[in-house]
């Protein structure tokens, strides 16, 4: 059964992409320029300057997966959910055979509950492990189709074609649409938002990670995690592409107990993102962070 929030996604009509003030402007500076470089040959260094510039934040933005200036961007929980003491924890890169039934038996432990981003692809290999994640409560969310290294150079078609097809994967298997999307490593360029809006899927980034993928010290981990830890954070691990400690075990099955403890001491309580989103309409301006500065369906070979 379709979740309410896609459901209510389905029944409105996709409405025109809204530009980004960033775009919006670099096209302005680019339609600009042919006039005055007619009229004023000789301020062609200037204008070559400017153009740079403006490429370069482009490339930046897309670059930093915390940024919003090329479309909505979820860093925090809303304000209903912050209000609620809930947090999100969120989990990527699996499902993985081996950790994800290990992380699963913790959570409900704690009876805390996570968002999985799922590789499709992996999704496919394992639907057993996926419908096992939904059915213990947890919410199986879009992670693309298959975590290439080149998304980010990724155009609209290709950008299409991987999420389509991811979507339709993950709804396959989990039972339910996702209705939001992280990007591989955060990267991303500007083609993506307009795809994201067309398939009603909302970019869902974090408010700190604990580099769990490349730090082998869970305390290291876990620090970055609860600096100023706080009602409606975004917190990252991964059950994928897990680094290992000393003695070889996955760092996120070292660092989950102690999160979960920290989070009950300080009375909070870990939602999915779609509860922590059942009152606030999606694809929405967010609130500037405080912190912050397919086109086939074919089974995947």
């Amino acid at each position: 059964m379709p979740s309410t929030l896609h459901a209510q996604a389905r029944a409105a009509p996709v409405s025109p992409w809204p530009w980004p003030p960033l775009l919006r402007a670099s096209v302005a500076l680019h339609v600009l320029a042919v006039p005055v470089l007619l009229l004023r040959p000789s301020l062609w260094p200037w204008a070559l300057a400017l153009g740079m510039a403006n490429h370069a934040l482009i490339v930046f933005a897309g670059l930093w997966p915390r940024a919003t200036w090329l479309g909505p961007n979820l860093l925090r929980l809303p304000a209903a959910a912050a209000a609620r003491s809930e947090v999100a924890l969120t989990i990527d890169d699996g499902p993985d055979p081996e950790l994800t039934p290990a992380v699963l038996d913790l959570l409900d432990a704690a009876g805390a509950r996570a968002t999985f981003f799922c590789i499709a692809a992996r999704a496919e290999r394992h639907p057993e492990l996926v419908r096992e994640i939904v059915r213990r409560g947890h919410s199986v969310q879009n992670h693309s189709l298959r975590h290439r290294h080149t998304f980010s150079l990724l155009g609209p078609r290709g950008y299409a074609r991987e999420l389509r097809a991811a979507q339709a994967v993950l709804g396959r298997v989990a039972g339910r649409t996702p209705e939001f999307f992280r990007a591989p490593a955060g990267l991303r360029n500007p083609f993506l938002d307009p795809v994201l809006h067309r398939l009603g899927l909302t970019l869902a980034s974090w408010t700190r990670r604990g580099y769990d993928t490349r730090e082998r010290d869970p305390q290291r981990v876990l620090a970055r995690l609860c600096r100023d830890l706080a009602a409606g954070d975004i917190l990252l691990l991964h059950d994928g592409h897990a680094a290992r400690t000393t003695d070889g075990t996955p760092v996120v099955l070292a660092v989950l107990p102690l999160l979960l403890a920290r989070l009950r001491a300080q009375g909070l309580t870990a939602v999915t993102l779609p509860q922590a989103w059942r009152d606030t309409p999606l694809r929405q301006p967010v609130p500037a962070d405080p912190t912050a500065t397919p086109e086939s369906t074919e089974p995947i070979r």
